[in-house]
């Protein structure tokens, strides 16, 4: 047990002890409900489409082991590493999302995925936290150099993720995209009069994408006067909820799943309801909540502009990911297929989620020095280890 000594003081015995070991343990937990719920709600999804019943299951277990492999890599990597390899992955994620729209595969009229040796990749999803941590990076150099064009710089990298994803298209991503990244602005301290102007430009493409495009205005409408359309996804959602009551009907028991389309997927949260309950459905929220109180409670002592911008929009995306996949299962936001993070079926998603919170529990590990309390080490702020520069 020498490795999980204060006085260890090598790489992975200073990780263990400087990590945000709550904010792991519950990601952990996440992926393990994940698993169940995916190998309960995959197979009839995997027989109306000819499969084998546990298809999906062995692929999400393909996909997991590398994106906690990728987290665990990622939190033990410092400040400058994370930086320039966010960089090599966002120019990345746009050059594959330029080769989508050449030869990408269409699914369900949308043009998002790469087919690459027998699995489908989704670029845009890798894009969302390497721009992120893009555009804190920019901000924050901003605020160290003063003439330096750090918001402009973000903007161009703003229009030019936001074209891509249209393009495909995905609104669903371009407004959690947009939200952060209004979200990341105000905090840096973009002047207050062009703040209030990027929020009129945003309501202004709000209405102008209703406008525009036939199936957004179509689930809009719906959501507002559900007679106007199909509602049956939505309808077997919510009846799954019923189903499952308080204490739900047991694991693999659920028969309302059994007839909803992507329950393994875009409606784990509805099996999770059905079969599980009420009580499970708080405690899964209740894990959600914690992860990003844990995050943004390291940020409170933080002086580090990147840092704080580069967590705090990290864990935004992540809390509205979550928000709109459980809002649309209950029908408390507009239908809109989002995987749930840690839980969905999706190896693209838990890919960037690994990703994204290999960054996250890099940035928010505390430094340590010699003390006066047990074992020679204590507990400070989280690190800002280098200068904004490269």
């Amino acid at each position: 047990m020498s490795l999980f000594s204060r006085t260890n003081t090598s790489i992975l015995g200073r990780w263990w002890w400087t990590v945000d070991r709550g904010m792991l343990a519950a990601i952990l937990v996440l992926s393990i409900f994940g698993v169940a719920l995916v190998a309960t709600a995959s197979p009839s999804v995997a027989n109306h489409i000819g499969l084998s019943d546990y298809h999906f299951l062995i692929r999400h277990i393909i996909f997991l082991i590398p994106a906690l492999g990728i987290m665990l890599g990622l939190s033990l990597m410092p400040l400058k590493i994370i930086r320039r390899l966010s960089a090599f992955v966002y120019l990345g994620a746009v050059a594959a999302m330029i080769l989508v729209l050449l030869t990408g595969m269409e699914i369900k009229g949308a043009q998002r995925w790469l087919h690459i040796f027998g699995f489908s990749l989704q670029p845009s999803e890798f894009l969302k936290p390497a721009f992120i941590v893009m555009a804190a990076w920019f901000m924050s150099l901003k605020k160290a150099r003063e003439n330096f064009p750090g918001f402009i710089i973000t903007g161009v990298l703003y229009c030019l993720s936001v074209t891509l994803l249209l393009l495909q298209p995905d609104f669903g991503m371009t407004f959690v995209l947009t939200s952060v990244w209004g979200a990341q602005i105000f905090l840096a301290g973009l002047p207050f009069r062009w703040v209030i102007l990027l929020i009129v430009a945003g309501i202004g493409a709000i209405v102008m994408i209703y406008m525009s495009f036939e199936h957004v205005q179509s689930r809009v409408d719906r959501y507002f006067n559900p007679e106007t359309g199909d509602n049956f996804q939505v309808e077997k959602s919510l009846e799954a909820f019923r189903e499952g009551g308080v204490l739900g009907t047991g694991p693999g028991q659920g028969s309302v799943k059994l007839n909803l389309p992507d329950s393994h997927a875009d409606f784990i949260f509805s099996v999770a309801g059905e079969e599980m309950g009420l009580v499970f459905l708080a405690l899964i929220i209740g894990i959600y909540g914690f992860i990003i109180f844990r995050g943004l409670n390291r940020l409170i002592s933080c002086e580090d502009m990147f840092v704080v911008l580069s967590v705090g929009g990290i864990l935004s995306m992540f809390g509205l990911q979550a928000l709109i996949h459980m809002g649309s299962a209950m029908q408390l936001l507009p239908a809109k297929g989002m995987t749930l993070p840690f839980m969905s079926y999706g190896g693209s998603s838990l890919l960037s989620m690994g990703f994204a919170f290999g960054i996250v529990l890099a940035l928010t590990r505390r430094s340590v020095r010699k003390g006066i309390s047990r074992g020679g080490l204590s507990l400070q702020a989280p690190r800002s280890q280098d200068k904004v520069g490269l």
